[in-house]
């Protein structure tokens, strides 16, 4: 009876003997005779593994258990015959030798080892670890298999006996159903992170799992699916073979998914039969340029298992990328591994080369052995008792009564959850989900007769070149901007990052749907050559597809009857539907649209316009106020009077032309103003503030003037039509009929946004129903204006006879793009290609071959855009405002220090007789000072100076007399 299985973790190498020793002990079992378990696979797993192997066993009872036993056993459950059993059985049994000897742990204690064989099988796993319970272990070291980690984690569940797995790594076993459960190494969660984040890291967007259908397997590729999605990429397909498979079934495979785009591949199986993957890929030229190789931890394992290194199978592997566990180069590292080569290896198969499973295998021992001494220290007892629920199963011949439930499990396990050491693997130490700290893996390429590392993962800092244990002492930044790695020699020997996805050659051709128009033809049609379509958008798309470096093998579909334009909406849903692989048209890019597919870079500007019925409007006899708004008229008025009166201020004190009656003075002030519009102003300023106010107001008047006559003659000779809609906001408060074209969105969005009822919207199918429409008009069955596209409407103005023009701004903003499916990798490609043709200038030699436009897009508004607005001119008022401020401070300062000069002291009179006569001598007061002549003014304050003068030379010399 054949009962070896291939379980991830380890495929298995039975011999003959074996099989028919574990068959006859089968049949002892079912016959009811009772044979000592330990006795029979206890010498089972000695002739595997040429250990010695105690069959003792001390299942004692929980009185009889002494708090300092002077013997603890402890189990180990794995495959020995394997590429990580051959790695781990010698480290376990180095570790347990360095606790016995140690005599700071386990003082007294001397720690025993019972050693069994899984054999890649899940039932004598089950069976092995059944018999190991009956031995009173305190912890078991393994499995290395996931799959028969699961089951066994059932049995320690009910006998409290914490299960120390020192190469399982399926995450699902980190959940709470499996409660002692331990993790020594790390969990495949965050390799299946590491590998998306590479994914990401070289911008692939899908990737096909390769991976063996067994929990392990199945687990990691859902985290892997899970954390791509997260980067916004995906697995496109998953390639499942199951464990054991031949060669056969792993060929069919591969030439199955080598029909498909993707070209990246993660390898997630075990490391006993991985290598014949990339056999049969080799034998199948998938080893070559252009294709991606990502393997999981499982191929660093098999390579540095090989000693010395096998050629050939180096061969298989040139160009792949892969993962392996991040141990710190520390001393205890180094010192463990210069020990390996005088380390008790398997006899029977020889030395076995080193991987990281050898560390975690001699930490997970000291785990137990440090736990176990602090477990003792703190009062616990190793005493087991009967587990009520198998008294029951007496009536078996499998004896399960004889299995004990560890009375102190419960208080070892959280012992275990707080231990901390370095080890030779690196910090032992669990986080809250009872996963190692720090997480990390080596990125390797393999290449030559070897692999070299092009940086790390962590899951603190993400890819980087730096060492992940410098960046432990730094702020976290585990940004994608951050990411960095050296270079890659991909296969097919080239630094050249592959592009990820291909058109097979086998593969089906792009399904391109392309609409049937009934109008504008111009844009996309039905041709009677091949490839059966033709227009802007076809050699837009052609155009583009030939600038890929690839074959992109297409057909083009005919979407609609061509009685009438398709509805977009609906073909862009089929599209998202997968019943085309795209569409190319006039297709618009809007956000219900973009919801559902991805579009490239708008190869056309487009945004929705109104279009009306204009006519000649008949010259105005006021058509000389149109080159000024009324705002800048007002302005102008203002400014002349502003200036004229701040001339007069200037000039008044001086000049006698700005002098006399009060009546003559204002229509001087109204004559001076204005007659500086036509340079004839007969006053002269004779001041040099009035001059320099003067200079720059008539710089101002020389520029409104000139700007003046330019508009008026544009006005004059320019065509003025009128249209009494101004642009969307009229159709909007109005209750007129609105023309839109047959299959556009304009409907959805006149409708939805703009709340218009859906009774106003006329449905038009070609540029004959537009120009009848219009022409008639709301009242004779036609409509007040059409809403479309401006690329629509530019063929349509360039075929009306300037009957038609766009009213108001255009107001939606959007553009012409071609609509492909959710993630398809063709987006970014097109996109790319399309900016290509718009930089070097081939999209314009297309729009200037297939569309023509003539001069009657320029809108009805045409005068009131060419009106000139105060908007224009702020600056030129602002210097003349701030020159007549600073002219009149000035004045004003002048005039404030004279009129100081002028006033008399206290007690003092000032004599006016001189300037009038008259009048009785008295003050001035500041207004009849500001009145008076600067002449005028200048004499009386000479002439006070003389009469100073005067007063203070008779008491000088009456003083000079009484003196002598």
């Amino acid at each position: 009876m054949d009962v070896s299985l291939n379980i991830a973790g380890g495929g298995c190498t039975s011999t003959v003997f074996l099989m028919k020793k574990r068959a006859a002990l089968l049949l002892l079992l079912i016959t009811g005779i009772c044979v000592p378990m330990e006795v029979a696979f206890g010498q089972a797993a000695a002739n595997e593994n040429g250990t010695s192997v105690s069959s003792s066993s001390s299942s004692s009872s929980s009185s009889s258990s002494s708090p300092r036993p002077s013997v603890a056993n402890i189990g180990s459950l794995f495959t020995f015959d394997s590429v990580i059993g051959r790695a781990a059985g010698p480290a376990i049994a180095a570790a347990i030798g360095d606790v016995n000897s140690d005599p700071t742990v386990l003082p007294g204690t001397r720690l025993n080892l019972i050693s069994h064989s899984t054999n890649c099988s899940g039932f004598l796993g089950t069976v092995e670890a059944l018999q190991l319970m009956e031995n009173g272990v305190v912890a078991v070291i393994g499995p290395q298999s996931s799959g028969i980690a699961h089951i066994i984690s059932h049995v320690v569940n009910e006998l409290h006996v914490p299960l120390l797995s020192f190469a399982a790594t399926d995450p699902t076993l980190s959940a709470l159903q499996y409660p002692y459960f331990l993790r020594t190494t790390q969990n495949d969660y965050f390799q299946m992170y590491a590998i998306a984040d590479l994914v990401t890291y070289y911008g692939w967007r899908e990737v096909i799992a390769i991976f063996v259908d067994d929990d392990c397997g199945r687990n990691g590729i859902s985290v892997l699916g899970d954390a791509l999605a997260k980067k916004r990429a995906k697995i496109s397909y998953k390639a499942a073979f199951t464990p054991g498979a031949p060669t056969s079934h792993i060929s069919d495979l591969l030439l199955e998914v080598n029909q498909m785009e993707s070209r990246v591949y993660v390898v997630h199986v075990n490391p006993d039969s991985g290598l014949s993957v990339f056999s049969v890929a080799k034998s199948l030229n998938m080893m070559t340029k252009g294709y991606v190789w990502i393997a999981t931890d499982w191929l660093p394992s098999v390579l540095d298992s090989l000693q010395p290194v096998d050629t050939d199978t180096m061969n298989l592997l040139q160009g792949v990328v892969s993962l392996r566990h991040h141990n710190p180069d520390t001393d205890l590292k180094r010192s463990f591994m210069s020990r390996w080569s005088n380390l008790n290896h398997n006899k029977s198969t020889g030395a076995s080369g080193f991987n990281s499973y050898a560390l975690y295998a001699y930490d997970t021992v000291w785990l137990a052995a440090r736990a176990l001494d602090v477990f003792l220290n703190e009062g616990g007892n190793i005493s087991y008792s009967s587990d009520p629920k198998l008294s029951e199963t007496n009536r078996s011949a499998m004896n399960l009564a004889s299995l004990r439930v560890f009375d102190g499990g419960q208080q070892f396990l959280q012992t275990l959850l707080r231990i901390k050491f370095s080890g030779p693997s690196g910090q032992i130490q669990f986080d809250l989900d009872k996963n190692l700290v720090n997480p990390a893996y080596d990125v390797l390429n393999i290449g030559g007769t070897g692999s070299r590392r092009i940086g790390y993962w962590s899951n603190y800092s993400g890819l980087s070149t730096t060492s992940p244990e410098v960046l432990y002492t730094k702020p976290q930044n585990n940004s994608s901007n951050n990411h960095h790695l050296y270079s890659v020699i991909w296969p097919g020997e080239t630094s050249l990052v592959p592009r990820g996805w291909v058109f097979p050659e086998n593969g089906k051709p792009l399904r391109i749907a392309v609409p049937n128009r009934k109008a504008y033809q111009q844009f996309v049609s039905k041709d009677k050559n091949p490839p059966g379509v033709r227009g802007y958008c076809i050699d837009v798309f052609e155009a583009a597809i030939n600038l890929l470096p690839y074959p992109v093998p297409r057909t083009y579909i005919l979407q609609g009857n061509g009685q009438r334009n398709p509805n977009y909406n609906e073909l862009v849903q089929a599209v998202a539907q997968d019943q085309y692989d795209a569409a190319v048209g006039d297709v618009t890019i809007v956000t219900n649209r973009t919801k559902i597919v991805d579009f490239t870079q708008p190869f056309m500007e487009s945004g929705l316009v109104v279009v009306a019925p204009v006519k000649e409007q008949k010259s105005s006899p006021w058509a000389f106020l149109k080159p000024f708004t009324i705002q800048m008229w007002l302005v102008t008025g203002a400014f002349f009077l502003f200036v004229g009166a701040v001339v007069w201020i200037l000039e008044h004190r001086m000049n006698d032309e700005f002098r006399g009656r009060p009546s003559k003075q204002i229509m001087t002030i109204f004559w001076f103003s204005f007659s500086t519009m036509f340079f004839s102003h007969r006053e002269n300023t004779v001041s040099t503030l009035g001059r320099f106010v003067l200079i720059i107001w008539l710089f101002v008047v020389l520029i409104i003037n000139s700007s003046y006559t330019a508009s008026l003659t544009s006005i004059l000779t320019v065509q003025q039509l009128t249209s009494r809609i101004e642009g969307i906001d009229s159709l909007v408060t109005g209750n007129d009929p609105i023309g839109i074209q047959d299959g556009s969105f304009a409907k959805n969005y006149l409708m939805d946004e703009l709340n218009i009822a859906g009774s106003r919207l006329v449905i038009l199918k070609n540029q004959q129903e537009y120009s009848t429409a219009l022409q008639r008009g709301p009242k004779n069955g036609g409509v007040a204006a059409i809403v479309d596209e401006l690329p629509y409407i530019e063929l349509f103005l360039s075929s009306s006879n300037c009957k038609f023009r766009t009213v108001g701004q255009e107001f939606t903003k959007s553009g012409w793009g071609f609509a492909l499916q959710r993630d398809s990798p063709l987006a970014v490609d097109l996109s790319t290609a399309i900016l290509q043709l718009s930089e070097n200038g081939d999209l314009q030699k297309i729009h200037n071959k297939w569309l023509t436009h003539g001069d009657c897009l320029e809108q009805s508004n045409q005068v009131d855009d060419s009106r000139l607005s105060l908007t224009s001119f702020w600056g030129l008022f602002l210097i003349c405002g701030i020159s007549c401020f600073i002219a009149l401070t000035t004045f004003f300062c002048k005039i404030i220090i004279q009129f100081r000069r002028f006033t008399p002291e206290p007690g003092e009179e000032t004599d006016v007789d001189e300037i009038q006569p008259a009048r009785p001598r008295r003050s001035l007061s500041l207004i009849n000072f500001v009145d008076k002549k600067e002449k005028d003014i200048k004499e009386m304050l000479k002439r006070r100076g003389s009469e100073v003068k005067r007063e203070a030379s008779p008491s000088s010399d009456g003083h000079a007399n009484s003196q002598a």
